[in-house]
């Protein structure tokens, strides 16, 4: 239907409070060296609408033509803004700063959106810097959930910006409006039903466990709200009546916040368990106490193939307790999604942890979620079967060889999840949704003899890397080529990595002057394999990118020097001289994996 999410999410509290008489906990939040603080679940419906009428009362619209940005860190005051906003039928949009300034400029101005919900002074500083260059007109409102100087307001008047403080805009009390829609971006419309359906979806799944979800359990929330992994995550805890807390905004604290919540649901990106793993591994260093692991979870790995799910065993009394303790030491369920995960890590923790760990699949273009391993599967290495409210099929992709005859293809999705297009954008919606109703994900797929789908390639050029951050290798390939040093540039990463690296061809014209200010000598090709030459290049590139605002994973961090150009009559580019990526990684596979050896 077309009753918003609010709308549900709210019944859904008020549900809980009537049979819940104790009206339990709900978000919690933390400050350094404090134990959690903790929300109602009456407290955070009460504060939604309090705040979301103060919203209609400062001239915003109950209307699904009505967007809000949220531009802050996960704590419960998200939350609160997010249902204050869905309460009153207005859509939330989700910014971050990775994104970079342009990025927020765009998607304020694709919104149409006049009034920004900040956590911290310094963001409010940032966008009021974007608006008096002129690029963000229809902005008129900042609301900050911290306090701020009398400074700030002042600067915010001048330039024409009413600047007010999170809780006065609770206090701005107005009538209650119905609900009646939910569209929720990154530029991707999402409805009360995609979310339920998704939600409920999951639910169902983790129902075959033989654990019991509660009002017990306990969630982490240090994943960005601004993805919708978190999001439903954090909507199936409600549905069961469980409790949200919140990390203290660094993450290098959330080993400490961790303990001090003793979570029982974890979600994770590969990243964060692959730097468990490491700390795990630096801390059995000697020849025995490795032995004494890998033995360990060999034994607890034969009970998990058996169905035996613990973690009381004499191993886990002897050996895993300390590692559990850094995670709080109560985990039920760890879900891990964003990106691929190496099917090596996956079953290590579930020999460690002692708790069923499951893998989702996804998009926001279908909520979050459409696979996820199933409770009981203790394989690894594939994404699940399709989740109760989608269907899955492969499409021929017949220019990189893969076709549906043979298990292999596009993954396309369809069902309630599905979203039904991009904001005000129908050539993108088109290219994403055909006729049919068939999401088109741009991932390859190939369907698995146990009916499970398994993730092998990707269509388009645009990948993740371990922790789930996007890269867009040709932008970054076009910074890098306007270096003096630099002919031609092929910038790869890896799902199961955490860093980029390169294939460069340096300028055969340029390179030799360059050695000769750093002392080298030699041949071209010499000049490729000398180390000194190799550092200098890498540098060079690294520093074109920090002035052209590349993140720290978007920088490469090791690269080979080839002295061959690519060509269309080597077959490393297209006829309009674009890089055949798929055909480069074949051919220079060695050195790619030479590059990530390094690293260890």
């Amino acid at each position: 239907g077309r009753t918003p999410l609010a709308f549900w999410f709210i019944v859904a509290l008020k549900t809980h409070i009537f049979l819940f008489a104790e009206n339990g906990p709900c978000l919690g939040y933390r400050k350094p060296k404090q134990p959690y603080q903790w929300l109602s679940y009456q407290q955070v419906l009460d504060r939604a609408e309090y705040l979301g009428s103060g919203l209609l009362y400062k001239g915003c619209k109950p209307s699904s033509d009505q967007f809000i940005g949220i531009f802050a860190q996960n704590r419960p005051e998200w939350i609160i803004s997010e249902l204050a906003c869905y309460t009153y039928s207005m859509v939330v949009v989700p910014l971050y700063d990775t994104l970079g300034a342009e990025a927020i400029v765009y998607i304020v101005n694709k919104a149409d959106i006049s009034t920004v919900i900040c956590d911290k002074p310094e963001k409010a500083e940032s966008i009021l810097e974007i608006y008096k260059q002129g690029k963000m007109p229809q902005l008129k409102t900042i609301i900050l959930m911290d306090l701020f100087d009398d400074s700030l307001k002042e600067k915010g008047v001048t330039l024409g910006i009413e600047i007010l403080h999170f809780q006065a805009v609770e206090r701005a009390k107005n009538i209650f409006v119905p609900n009646i829609f939910l569209g929720n971006p990154k530029g991707a419309l999402l409805t009360h039903g995609n979310v339920v359906s998704n939600t409920a979806a999951f639910l169902k799944v983790i129902e075959v466990s033989s654990a019991v979800y509660d009002t017990s359990e306990v969630a982490i929330s240090y994943l960005p709200l601004a993805h919708m992994f978190e999001r439903v995550v954090q909507s199936t805890m409600y549905s069961f009546g469980g409790r949200v807390g919140f990390f203290q905004g660094d993450i290098k604290l959330l080993v400490d916040d961790m303990k001090a919540l003793k979570p029982t649901i974890f979600p994770v990106v590969p990243r964060v368990l692959n730097r468990i793993y490491d700390k795990v591994q630096t801390s059995t260093q000697t020849r025995f106490k490795r032995l004494l692991l890998n033995v360990a979870v060999n034994r607890k790995l034969a009970e998990v193939k058996q169905g035996i799910i613990r973690n009381n065993s004499i191993w886990d009394k002897l050996i895993f307790s300390k590692f559990q303790q850094v995670t709080g030491g109560k985990l039920n369920l760890i879900l891990t999604g964003a990106a691929p995960i190496s099917p090596s890590i996956l079953m290590f923790f579930r020999g460690v942890f002692g708790c069923h760990i499951v893998e989702a699949y996804g998009q926001t273009e279908c909520t979050a979620g459409c696979t996820v391993t199933m409770p009981g599967d203790w394989n690894a290495g594939y994404v699940g079967p399709p989740l109760p409210c989608n269907i899955i099929k492969l499409e021929d992709v017949p220019e990189m060889n893969y076709f549906a005859s043979d298990n292999t293809g596009e993954v396309c999705i369809k069902g309630t999840n599905v979203f039904k297009g991009y904001l005000k954008d129908p050539e993108k919606t088109a290219e994403a949704l055909d006729n049919d109703g068939w999401l088109h994900t741009g991932d390859i797929g190939k369907w698995m003899p146990n009916n499970t789908l398994k993730i092998i390639d990707r269509k388009k050029n645009i990948f993740k890397l371990s922790q789930g951050e996007y890269i867009a290798p040709e932008k970054i390939e076009n910074v890098y080529t306007r270096g003096p040093s630099v002919a031609q540039v092929f910038v790869h990463g890896d799902s199961l990595q955490s860093f980029l690296v390169g294939i460069v061809v340096p300028d055969e014209e340029t390179l030799p002057a360059l050695a000769e200010n750093l002392g080298v000598k030699g041949s071209f090709e010499d000049l490729c394999k000398n180390s000194v030459m190799k550092n200098a290049v890498l540098m060079e590139m690294n520093n074109l990118g920090k002035e052209a605002g590349l993140k720290t994973f978007e920088q490469v961090k090791y690269i080979y020097l080839h002295s061959e150009l690519f060509t269309v009559e080597n077959g490393l580019l297209t006829p309009t001289l674009k890089s055949r990526r798929t055909d480069l990684v074949k051919c220079f596979r060695s050195q790619i994996d030479a590059l990530y050896a390094s690293d260890m």
